[in-house]
């Protein structure tokens, strides 16, 4: 039962009526008056306010009243904390998970309804709204911060997974956590940051971060509101996966967006020439506007950073002077592994999984997912001696030994036993998913890129990778330490990440919702009639046959989907589960929605007999599909 409650809190699963077996700490900022720390609790279900040495002064719980008969004896569920927000007169804003009903808190009232995922709330400097992150709806709503009245929402991109406010809270930036683009042919595919006019509630801009931006975690402005700061990787696609020198695969990036105008200024890399910092997640300017810390999940680290010294190099780049040995003009800035040196530090940390940053001028404060710690770190010392601390209430660490479920998904996101720790098996596979990109692994041939495939039930779907080029999801795996990461895994940790992969539960597709039901269900009707489930059959997780427990494997396909040299080639049978989350679409992700799988990439009705639909039954089809 305990098994059930944790991986329901971590992966996005029905509710728990109680708290999880841990804290699970993942957001943090600090009170208004700087005199305390905001904690949003994920796996507890609640928000804590503590003191600089992590003493719980008090905690609210995430509840929300479900089910019941005629409103009677309605059930309590504690739910996932998102994101933590608290206004100037102390009172609590924070958001919850509930699949397709998350939920708006606003301490002491009922929860309000907020979407797929909500995330990141953020008040306004006049405290009159805030502005809450509707992840997997790909939107951004905007709120009264009194009554919790929804005044208007706006489009984001894809997977909307935080926001700050930009100069006089006139502008919001919303970042999105993976690209849109379709991946062929090869031209720029990227995540994008949605700015948003906060009078109008209108988009003015979704911008592209540098090509091959994806796994936007943070976001944060500067004091003044002059700049918006935000944390991705930045991967290097284009080149097949043959080393890991110098940030091959993947770096870690910090963008810099003009918090007046909107516009983007620049991207610097966080890493060393080597040295990888992977997998950068929270953001932080300090009060006094002098420092940028970075806290990185990966590396296990924090970044700081000069910020003065930061923008005085930008300004000299953007004016074509050199800064450096690389840079001489602001178009180089982003492939400069150099560009900070001299001006920051890199402190490592001991606890697991540090995500949320808060910063005083003199100390910085960091949360580790994987520990239950809170982290201090004296940032201004000559001497850096960070202290963790214990959150939970017994004083202790969470031993991870005692449960490989969780320490599966904190070796999955840890990159520090990575060849030079340029990354993780989550900087491609961000939340197990997939990052929207086409690599050149070279299990089949080379100069042949493949889309990432999300982990999402490769336990029970063998063979994996496209080309099912690995029996199953064991080899896989180790294949991918070897292979990606540069380092063999001892089998005590891959059978842990084993154990995480097959305890990932399903997120609720934001197009399952009661107002599609109708549609849905005539979609569903038209996928027996397209003959779309000769190959994902229902009762196999919408693939074709195959029985992991005998062996046996799912059969290739040759569909007339392979091009240039693949021409002829087969192909596996993915499943349709939670296809709704890992566009673009086909082996090699020229497809960027599911419609154009059904009909543009689908001429000979090799794919499904699509042609003669009507366009109701396509549109039917497409929502049946993408609600699995």
């Amino acid at each position: 039962m305990k098994r059930l409650m944790l991986m329901a809190c971590l992966l996005g699963a029905a509710a728990v009526a109680q708290a999880a077996d841990y804290l699970l700490p993942e957001t943090i900022c600090l009170t208004p008056k700087g005199d305390a720390l905001v904690i949003g609790e994920r796996g507890a279900g609640k928000v804590s306010v503590r003191d600089f040495q992590g003493k719980e002064l008090r905690s609210v719980t995430a509840v929300k009243k479900v089910g019941g008969f005629l409103g009677l004896f309605r059930e309590e569920r504690t739910l996932p904390v998102t994101g933590i927000a608290m206004s100037q007169d102390g009172t609590l804003f924070y958001t919850a998970d509930d699949g397709n009903e998350g939920v708006l808190f606003r301490e002491g009232e009922d929860p309000v309804p907020a979407g797929n995922r909500p995330m990141t709330p953020t008040l306004s400097p006049d405290g009159k709204y805030v502005y809450v992150c509707d992840r997997f709806g790909a939107k951004v709503r905007k709120f009264d911060a009194k009554t919790l009245e929804c005044l208007a929402e706006a489009p984001a991109v894809r997977e909307a997974n935080g926001c700050a406010l930009g100069k006089d809270g006139k502008l919001l930036f919303v970042i999105n956590m993976l690209p849109d683009d379709a991946a062929e042919p090869v031209k720029y595919v990227a995540a994008r940051v949605t700015v948003i006019d906060t009078a109008t509630f209108k988009v003015l801009d979704n911008v592209h971060l540098p090509d091959g931006s994806t796994g936007v975690r943070g976001i944060t402005a500067s004091p003044d509101g002059k700049f918006i700061y935000l944390t991705h990787t930045q991967a290097r696609y284009q080149l097949p996966t043959t080393q890991l020198e110098r940030g091959w695969m993947n770096t870690a990036a910090l963008s810099v967006f003009d918090g007046v105008t909107g516009k983007y200024v620049n991207t610097i890399l966080l890493d060393d020439v080597d040295l990888g910092a992977a997998n950068p997640w929270g953001v932080a300017v300090s009060p006094n506007g002098k420092w940028l810390l970075v806290a990185h999940a990966g590396s296990r680290e924090v970044n700081i950073i000069d910020r003065e010294a930061l923008h005085a190099r930008l300004d000299k780049a953007a004016r074509n002077e050199r800064v450096t040995a690389v840079v001489s003009s602001a178009a180089e800035v982003h492939n400069d592994l150099s560009f900070l040196s001299g001006i920051r530090r890199r402190v490592p940390l001991t606890a697991d999984g540090p995500r949320g940053i808060a910063v005083t001028d003199d100390k910085a404060y960091v949360v580790s997912y994987f520990a239950d710690a809170l982290t201090v770190v004296p940032y201004t010392d000559r001497v850096i001696k960070p202290v963790t601390i214990p959150l939970a209430a017994d004083g202790k660490l969470i031993d991870l030994a005692k449960d490989p479920v969780l320490r599966g998904e904190m070796l999955f996101n840890d990159g520090s036993k990575c060849f030079q720790q340029w990354q993780s098996c989550a900087s491609c596979h961000p939340d197990g998913i997939a990052d929207g990109l086409n690599w050149d692994l070279m299990n089949d041939g080379i100069g042949n890129p493949k889309q990432t495939k999300s982990l999402y039930l490769s336990n029970v779907t063998p063979p994996t990778m496209i080309t099912g080029i690995r029996k199953d999801m064991l080899h896989c795996n180790r294949a991918g330490f070897h292979h990606i990461q540069f380092y063999d895994a001892a089998e005590e940790d891959a059978k842990c990440i084993d154990a995480y992969v097959i305890a990932m539960r399903q997120q609720p597709s934001p197009y399952a919702t009661e107002a599609n039901a109708e549609a849905i269900a005539r979609g569903k009707a038209v996928f027996e009639k397209a003959d779309c489930a000769r190959c994902h059959k229902p009762d196999l997780h919408f693939t074709a046959a195959a029985d992991p427990n005998d062996g046996s494997k799912s059969p290739l396909y040759d569909l007339g989907l392979g091009i240039r040299d693949e021409m002829g080639q087969k192909f596996d049978v993915p499943t349709l589960n939670e296809c709704w989350r890992t566009a673009p679409y086909l082996y090699d992700g020229r497809a960027r929605t599911m419609r154009e799988v059904l009909t543009t990439f689908n001429p000979a009705d090799e794919h499904g007999v699509t042609s003669d639909l009507t366009e109701q039954e396509l549109k039917d089809l497409e929502l049946y599909i993408l609600s699995l």
